[in-house]
């Protein structure tokens, strides 16, 4: 992970964060609503959440119903329409954490500075006890959040578990700035 993007955070009153994934229908906002429940009472730093997909198909669509009905069942409340991640992300926002290594690949692909690649991590970096894992060793698999498209309620269970791991992590990593 990138202390130095980390700490460089330290002292802000806002920090804007984006979740990455495929489609942004399942597991982004998925995560975008655990964080924003997380932190909806934070008063500094505020934390402002948003997501986007590396693909353009759903662009303009809500999130996946299955995906939805599993985080409002956990509590979280959260709107959502699917966007694209685009270049001027690296912009808009501070960190942009991304499900799975294609999200990496093509989310790197449009960073146009050492700057901007090193605001990207995956979201399971975060998770304490993945924390350790190097996203380019032989273990990257373990740091991806596996896409439940259509698949199982169970499924969909499960990456919210692993979302909600994760973001913990990241609160507290937040907490310690």
């Amino acid at each position: 992970m990138n202390q130095s993007l980390i700490s460089s955070l330290k002292g802000r009153d806002q920090l804007s964060i984006t979740m990455v994934c495929l489609g942004n229908i399942c597991r982004s906002p998925m995560a975008a609503a655990v964080l924003a429940g997380k932190t909806a009472d934070w008063k500094a730093p505020r934390i402002e959440v948003h997501s986007s997909g590396t693909g353009s198909w759903h662009i303009g669509q809500g999130p996946h119903p299955s995906s939805q009905k599993i985080w409002e069942a956990a509590g979280y409340k959260y709107s959502h329409v699917a966007k694209q991640f685009r270049a001027n992300d690296f912009f808009l926002h501070d960190l942009i954490l991304v499900m799975d290594s294609s999200n990496y690949h093509n989310v790197i692909s449009l960073a146009e500075s050492e700057e901007y690649r090193s605001k990207v991590f995956y979201l399971r970096n975060f998770d304490p006890i993945l924390k350790n894992i190097d996203p380019s060793s032989e273990d990257f698999f373990k740091l991806e959040v596996p896409d439940p498209y259509n698949q199982s309620d169970e499924a969909y269970e499960a990456t919210l578990a692993m979302v909600e791991h994760a973001v913990d992590g990241l609160l507290q990593a937040l907490k310690n700035l």
